[in-house]
């Protein structure tokens, strides 16, 4: 049965945890993840249902979260659009409530961060935000489980993001505030970061035009997709305006010693990164994105009461 609370903790944002929050998750994901390769059945979540509403695409969200819920004892509802009436117009918050008496959690992957604020505000049970257009915050945590495991703590480390001012983005500018590092973002002029988040950032944050200036005496450098889903008619423009942001061997060089590179995928070789970047021995993409499944059960095990 589901949790009849109205108190629930949602994960909106990395914001909606503290520090000591996000650290613990980062650990437990670690945990966990040594748990599952040492062959560990734990099953704390048997009897629970996570509902994910897809109304963007997904590879990595999709089977992370159902994985997950699967390795935890619990149980997970893929929807799609089509699947159900939000597709067809029914209101959030009758969706939100509805949803909400049957399941446990809630997953949501859409475009517009208001969706997934109104129906955590409309909902029984934890909502979780896979992506929106705004922030992706699982994917920061499984950033961070995967620096510190290879680096350790990245308070006071020096990252750089290459190229657009997106959603990736401004979950690093919202790491940058939680874990008090610096965050340089080097982007052509007319697709920097959000404003206000830029703002909430203080000195943590800087704005470059020079990708080679920018990863100097970097520790990790992290890049995405030049258009995100949605963008694609933006593909020829985008491609013009971000032709010298390519994450290169020559950026990389510029950047510290022991520099990590990461992207969330799915990646264009030879667009936003060269080939010999991410395929290279800095990078530490497929890491990063197994730790999605780990950084995901820490926080389904987390918001869902047991």
């Amino acid at each position: 049965m589901a949790t009849q609370q109205t108190d629930c903790r949602h994960f909106l944002s990395l914001l909606d945890l503290s520090l000591d929050e996000a650290r613990a998750l980062i650990a437990r994901a670690t945990e966990l993840k040594r748990m599952r390769a040492a062959g560990q059945d734990f099953k704390p979540l048997a009897g629970r249902t996570l509902a994910m509403i897809f109304e963007k695409s997904s590879t990595r969200t999709r089977v992370s979260f159902e994985a997950g819920m699967v390795q935890l004892g619990g149980h997970a509802l893929f929807l799609s659009p089509r699947d159900t009436q939000l597709g067809r117009g029914e209101p959030i918050e009758d969706s939100a409530r509805v949803i909400s008496r049957m399941v446990d959690a809630v997953m949501i992957r859409t475009f517009e961060q208001k969706t997934v604020e109104v129906f955590a505000a409309h909902s029984r049970v934890p909502v979780i935000n896979g992506l929106t257009d705004r922030c992706h915050p699982c994917q920061m945590l499984a950033d961070l489980q995967t620096f510190h495991e290879h680096r350790g703590d990245i308070q006071g480390k020096r990252v750089v993001w290459i190229g657009d001012g997106n959603n990736m983005c401004h979950s690093f500018m919202e790491a940058a505030q939680l874990f008090d590092f610096e965050l340089r973002v080097a982007c052509p002029e007319g697709f920097d970061p959000d404003a206000d988040l830029l703002a909430a950032c203080g000195d943590r944050c800087t704005i470059l035009r020079d990708p080679r200036e920018a990863a100097e005496g970097a520790h990790l450098i992290a890049t995405d997709v030049w258009a995100s889903m949605g963008q694609e008619e933006e593909q020829e423009r985008r491609q013009a305006a971000f032709a010298s942001y390519q994450v290169t061997d020559a950026i990389m060089d510029q950047a510290s010693s022991d520099v990590l590179f990461m992207h969330c995928l799915p990646a264009h070789r030879g667009e936003e990164v060269a080939a010999s970047v991410i395929d290279g021995p800095r990078s530490v993409v497929w890491d990063e994105a197994e730790n999605r499944l780990h950084a995901q059960k820490a926080l389904l095990e987390f918001l869902i009461p047991h």
